[in-house]
């Protein structure tokens, strides 16, 4: 098992979690976080600090995609293991549907 981060993170990318982590596997793009599910420890402490309840196990349901989402771009995107500001209007986008479709960019954020 491993935790994944899933769409209600876009365009909200609250960094609680980052600072959490106790094997800094989180990477950062420009509007998203994303798991690096070979690093994760499966410790968990990562969900109940994210405030759009978007990090969740991958043996829940439906994740597949999320999870190769995650796989992919943890590749590529910078490591983050230090807790930032959440992205201008994050509260309003909070909870909406089709997010991926609608704001998920692939470019990198800036990372640590």
């Amino acid at each position: 098992m491993t935790y994944v981060v899933t769409d209600n993170c876009i365009r909200c990318k609250y960094t609680d979690c980052v600072e959490v982590c106790p094997v800094d596997c989180f990477y950062e793009g420009e509007n998203f976080l994303v798991i690096h599910p070979d690093e994760c420890i499966d410790c968990g402490v990562c969900e109940p600090e994210c405030p759009a309840e978007a990090i969740k196990p991958d043996t829940e349901p439906g994740l597949d995609k999320w999870l190769k989402i995650n796989a992919e771009f943890a590749q590529i995107w910078p490591n983050i293991t230090v807790k930032k500001d959440e992205m201008e209007g994050a509260k309003e986008v909070d909870g909406e549907e089709g997010k991926y479709e609608k704001y998920f960019s692939a470019e990198p954020g800036k990372g640590d």
